[in-house]
C-alpha cells in the first residue's frame, strides 16, 4: 500500500490521531497562525504584484533626452 492509496478511511484515521495526539486547542491554534502565513503571503504577492506594476508603467514613460538643456559641449 502506497501513499497514494490512503482513501478516505486513511485520511479519518489520521485526522483522529493528531486530534488526540495534539488535542483540539493547539490545532485551532495551529490553523490560525496557518491562515494568518497565508493572509500574510498574498498580501506580499499582491505587493509585488503593484511593484512590478508601477516599474512597468514607469519604464514606459518617454525617455526621450530634453535637448534644451545645454551642455559644456554645446558652450564650446
Amino acid at each position: 500500500m502506497g501513499i497514494g492509496n490512503i482513501g478516505l478511511p486513511g485520511l479519518l484515521l489520521i485526522a483522529v490521531v493528531v486530534l488526540v495526539l495534539f488535542g483540539r486547542g493547539k490545532i485551532s491554534s495551529l490553523m490560525g497562525e496557518v491562515g494568518k502565513g497565508i493572509t500574510s503571503f498574498k498580501k506580499g504577492v499582491n505587493e509585488g504584484k503593484e511593484e512590478l506594476e508601477a516599474a512597468d508603467a514607469e519604464a514606459a514613460k518617454d525617455i526621450t533626452p530634453d535637448t534644451t538643456v545645454e551642455t559644456d559641449k554645446d558652450k564650446a
